[in-house]
């Protein structure tokens, strides 16, 4: 059976590769939604993003598996065939996990920012755009390769042992026939 060694082969690697790229995603979008809506970076700042973190974390690790993550396989699904590339199909999921993400938290990051206001909707129409090109391109260019490079190098590791454990069983019936 030939295996995308790209991607996540169980649910363990499945739970590293999301967690990766909710964590790089998470800090890079907090801090950047954070430094714009206060103006500037200081310590104060770094605290803020520091607090609100973990917050965010969880609630992206419940939303995108649970929600985003389900429409986003059954879009891509819609609209590639089994021939596509791994690229475009990768890129399709990209594409539709962001727009469910930045749509969900741009409003939920807000509410937690400022709380539940007249102002709410106003501020969302202004940031989502925003939000959704910059986490589009930190995803497709940074995030996700970097995610798929861990899971290279940790399926490569996995096959290295592997191999390295059947040579010694191999060799160590071919010792007990001499």
């Amino acid at each position: 059976m030939n295996q995308e060694a790209r991607l996540p082969r169980n649910g363990k690697e499945g739970a590293l590769y999301g967690a990766i790229i909710c964590t790089l995603t998470v800090l890079f979008m907090s801090s950047i939604n954070i430094i714009l809506g206060v103006g500037e970076f200081n310590s104060e700042v770094a605290l803020m993003i520091l607090k609100v973190f973990p917050i965010i974390w969880i609630i992206v690790m419940i939303i995108e598996p649970v929600v985003i993550g389900r429409i986003a396989e059954k879009l891509t699904a819609t609209f590639t065939q089994p021939t596509d590339s791994f690229n475009a199909k990768i890129l399709f999921r990209i594409l539709f996990t962001v727009l469910g993400m930045s749509f969900c938290m741009t409003f939920i990051g807000d509410m937690i920012g400022n709380g539940l206001s007249s102002q709410t909707f106003n501020h969302f129409l202004a940031n989502w755009p925003r939000n959704f090109l910059i986490a589009l391109f930190a995803e497709s260019i940074l995030i996700q390769p970097f995610a798929r490079f861990v899971m290279v190098k940790l399926h490569a590791s996995q096959d290295k042992k592997k191999s390295s454990a059947a040579g010694v069983t191999i060799h160590g019936l071919s010792e007990q026939k001499s």
